[in-house]
């Protein structure tokens, strides 16, 4: 017996081995503040480091296996290459450290508590982010969805 095989495609490239670069960022796609920070992302990479891809795209999932599907949800992934991830506050302290006008900011990190309080501030920003970057009014805004690990 044969069973199918569907592979997912963007733009001509594998999905699932995407684009071949030393890192992908996985962020919120129906989050505007989110998408808005990706496109800073995509501006700052000038040397095309970076994959940066929603959440929400086909194939994420079976592409990073060892992520569960709440922390999509939860926080930003940073993956590299070789599988390290980071998500929340610590991804964004990789990302500073690997964009070349990160640099400017990323020794903030190295400040005493500061990691603590990026942490803290990174839980709270993402359990609140519909409400900074888009009101009740926003249709792009999801509804409560159940989260199934698979």
């Amino acid at each position: 017996m044969t069973v199918p095989v569907v592979r997912f495609t963007v733009a001509g490239q594998d999905a699932e081995r995407g684009l071949g670069r030393p890192y992908t960022v996985v962020y919120d796609g129906t989050c505007r503040v989110c998408t808005r920070l990706a496109n800073v992302l995509r501006k700052w990479d000038r040397s095309e480091m970076l994959e940066v891809v929603p959440s929400q795209a086909a194939g994420v999932t079976a592409r990073f296996p060892w992520i569960p599907p709440r922390a999509y949800a939860d926080a930003l992934q940073l993956i590299a290459a070789n599988g390290h991830t980071w998500q929340g506050a610590a991804a964004i302290e990789r990302l500073l450290d690997v964009l070349p006008k990160g640099k400017w900011i990323s020794w903030i990190f190295k400040i005493p508590f500061v990691r603590t309080i990026a942490d803290k501030f990174y839980r709270w920003f993402a359990r609140n982010r519909y409400r900074l970057g888009c009101g009740e009014h926003c249709q792009s805004r999801p509804l409560d969805v159940a989260f199934r690990d698979s």
